[in-house]
């Protein structure tokens, strides 16, 4: 159960229910996630969406390799609705299932090609270790650039902030849905 209402249309203020229509009428579709905590303050909500929109939709980088580094951050921070969410995208941006199963259950994925490797390495090492490495670092920014890396690490930093609000206010995953991550010690 949600530490925080969530808020139906009907229960919305005018700036309120403005933002929701902006956000369903967008490639979402709906008001999921941690948009049903920000609403509550419309501007941040505003600004949440479109920044998310941003990041999810209109990157550089492949949808496939989006979705692994979001689900690394998942999986760090331990987050069920994050996970839920964005497993299915991940499916649909054709990320592999053993690598979605591994990083599940907290592994490495085995046998990944180079440009998964090194996506997979960056999210996990600038979440670890709070740094990337080197040779890290220089084969992501090899392959995307400049604009590829510093998308990256933003989708990173922004969707470990979707988790810690998921988290801390324990927005619940939709009815009937079994929480996806096992519980670490």
């Amino acid at each position: 159960m949600s530490r925080i209402p969530i808020l139906t249309p009907d229960l919305m203020t005018v700036d309120q229910k403005r933002i929701h229509d902006a956000v369903v009428s967008g490639p979402r579709g709906m008001l999921v996630g941690p948009l049903r905590a920000a609403i509550h303050r419309p501007e941040l909500a505003d600004k949440w969406q479109q920044f998310g929109e941003l990041l999810r939709y209109r990157t550089s980088l492949p949808a496939r390799l989006s979705e692994l580094a979001i689900l690394v951050t998942a999986r760090h921070w331990d987050c069920q609705v994050e996970w839920h969410l964005h497993e299915r995208d991940a499916i649909r941006a054709s990320l592999e299932a053993p690598i979605i199963d591994a990083i599940r259950l907290g592994q490495r994925p085995a046998d990944m090609e180079a440009e998964t490797a090194a996506v997979h390495d960056f999210a996990t090492e600038l979440l670890r270790d709070r740094f990337v490495s080197e040779p890290t670092y220089q084969l992501v920014l090899a392959r995307w650039d400049v604009v590829g890396v510093v998308e990256l690490a933003a989708i990173i930093g922004y969707y470990s902030m979707v988790a810690m609000t998921l988290n801390a206010h324990e927005l619940p995953l939709p009815d009937g849905i079994a929480p996806p991550l096992e519980a670490r010690a």
